[in-house]
């Protein structure tokens, strides 16, 4: 295949992405894995939905390796797990391997906010990246129509008799929107007398944190998906005995809406590797992973499947293995734990502003945030790879004290230049990674048991993994696990709600934070998703716009072409 000449790295991503050339999706599906054309529901030319019944007519004995892709702490710096994983996927088929990338699609909310877009990279991109990012195939849109649904079937029965039952006092379905609107957390809904509803407090969380994103990332299929959103609890009756979708009717209409965003999306790399990206829970307030369909189905078509879990290894990969292999029976066939030399100074004290300036000490100093990580994975029988995520203005020095540390730890490092080169900046990490992939696996060794209680649970996480000494339950947290317990969800696993910039709940406490206290301050049942999450310190289901949005900067030229997506 004829080079592509790509813009030099360092221009904005969206102009390497508008200048890389795409394939026909139809012709890579049936080039990569042999799949007819009637296999695949194109949405144009580049994007497609592969069916569920071509899903379903895969050979259930085929199954490749599963990689995950991880990171060190996030920094305002950046560590580039997506942009690894999608580097990562183009380096394992330049060494001849037949590998395809799962990823999460991005939320608005993070678009047009602080964060920007989760399409990868420099020369490390899917495409098409404009796409992607905005609105995509609407699965996002199909899951908040879905909860809106739930959410009016839910007003409208109490409205016309109330045959279940409920208090409107302890309706616990929240509304949902794909955008920071901090306006929205507390609202106040059936003003205006009679005909308008029953008065009652409520509020939005963004689509992300909805129950309803985590189900159609867990889901087996449609019949599992249809079962999960009946067994959503909404609220409780006066009794105070849990009224569950099914209940009121609505597991059937909200399936309907969700039948075809089920179907995982296909779309390519920069170099025309095949990727699914589909799901998209944050890793601060869900589970942070892809869809399952998404990742079982890749195992059937590639030999190799690289995934990413969101933030930190302590909440994206934490989640990743305690509730998505829990439930699904994956495990990962190995783990790349990303760094940049840049997030590790910020670790080790330096600001923002002075990164540029090379200092091998605040290397180290950073490193003990690294350490943590990987002790933190080896809790699960896993001894991670770490990718050394290169930007330019890295130095040997700088580069030679992770390396270092890295081998005092036990673990294999590598250096990844993907962001300027692409796949041929992964050879090194990939070839290591292929020779890990060829040993032998453990099997799956989660943080703790399904028997013990909830609160037990969540304190387990705090002392293992963030290093806290103390768990501190608010009343009304406490009294929630009680009764999550006294309705038969004791046994699920707990999903953590908390800051991503620490291992404690303050967001300025770079390093390794130890000996700290745990705040839990809520607690909500996801009885359909299958986990309880533990809403922690001051996180936010529903996020703020920054002071500066990225939306300010986002536009339309005199073309009509976008301008300004990150």
């Amino acid at each position: 295949m004829t080079e592509q000449k790509l813009p030099a790295p360092g221009v904005p991503d969206i102009e390497i992405a508008r200048a890389a050339s795409m394939r026909p999706i139809l012709d890579i599906a049936k080039e990569r894995f042999g799949a007819p054309a009637e296999a695949l529901v194109p949405y144009g030319h580049h994007k497609a939905k592969v069916s569920l019944d071509y899903i379903a007519s895969l050979e259930s004995e085929k199954n490749g390796k599963l990689v995950l892709v991880t990171a060190v702490t996030p920094t305002p710096a950046g560590e580039g797990k997506t942009t690894t994983s999608v580097g990562l996927t183009d380096g394992l088929n330049k060494i001849g391997m037949n590998a395809m990338v799962c990823l999460r699609e991005p939320s608005l909310g993070p678009c047009f906010g602080m964060k920007g877009g989760a399409a990868g990279g420099g020369r490390a991109q899917v495409l098409p990246m404009e796409d992607i990012n905005l609105h995509f195939n609407g699965d996002f849109h199909a899951i908040t129509s879905a909860h809106a649904l739930l959410a009016a079937l839910i007003d409208n029965h109490i409205h016309w008799g109330n045959e279940q039952n409920i208090d409107p006092r302890r309706v616990n379905w929240r509304r949902v929107v794909d955008m920071n609107d901090r306006a929205l957390r507390n609202i106040n809904v059936g003003l205006g007398g009679p005909a308008h509803g029953v008065p009652r407090e409520s509020g939005f969380d963004i689509t992300v944190a909805s129950e309803i994103m985590a189900i159609f990332c867990l889901a087996a299929d449609l019949k599992d998906l249809q079962r999960r959103l009946g067994d959503i609890i909404i609220a409780l009756r006066y009794d105070k005995t849990p009224v569950r979708a099914r209940d009121i009717g609505a597991d059937g209409a909200m399936a309907v809406l969700l039948k075809d965003a089920l179907a995982p999306n296909l779309v390519q790399t920069i170099e025309h590797n095949p990727a699914f990206i589909h799901g998209g829970p944050f890793a601060n307030i869900a589970h942070g992973c892809n869809s399952v369909m998404a990742t079982q189905t890749a195992l059937k078509l590639a030999d190799v499947v690289v995934t990413e879990a969101g933030f930190g290894a302590d909440l994206g990969a934490e989640k990743f293995l305690d509730i998505k292999c829990r439930q699904s029976g994956l495990w990962p066939d190995a783990v790349v734990l990303v760094c940049t030399i840049r997030a590790l100074k910020m670790q080790g004290g330096v600001a923002k502003t002075d990164l540029v300036a090379p200092d091998a000490e605040a290397v180290e100093r950073g490193c003990v945030n690294l350490i943590r990580h990987i002790e933190n994975l080896k809790k699960f029988g896993i001894t991670p790879i770490v990718a050394i995520n290169h930007f330019v203005k890295d130095t040997d020095d700088e580069i030679g004290v992770v390396q270092r540390i890295c081998a005092e730890q036990g673990v294999s490092s590598a250096i990844a230049k993907h962001w300027a080169k692409g796949g041929a900046g992964t050879v090194a990490l990939a070839e290591v990674l292929k020779a890990q992939l060829e040993a032998a696996h453990g099997e799956p060794k989660y943080l703790y048991t399904d028997e013990i209680p909830l609160a037990k649970k969540i304190e387990t996480i705090a002392r293992e993994i963030y290093r806290a000494d103390h768990v501190e339950f608010h009343s009304s947290a406490a009294r929630s696990l009680k009764q999550f317990e006294s309705f038969g969800y004791g046994e699920l696993p707990v999903c953590i709600a908390k800051t991503q910039y620490s291992f404690s709940t303050d967001a300025k406490a770079v390093g390794a934070a130890q000996a700290h206290t745990l705040e839990v301050r809520e607690a909500r049942l996801s009885a359909g998703a299958g986990f309880v999450v533990a809403i922690c310190g001051d996180i936010m289901v529903m996020p703020g716009l920054p002071r500066k949005p990225a939306a300010l900067e986002i536009g339309l030229d005199e073309n009509g072409d976008i301008v300004g997506l990150a």
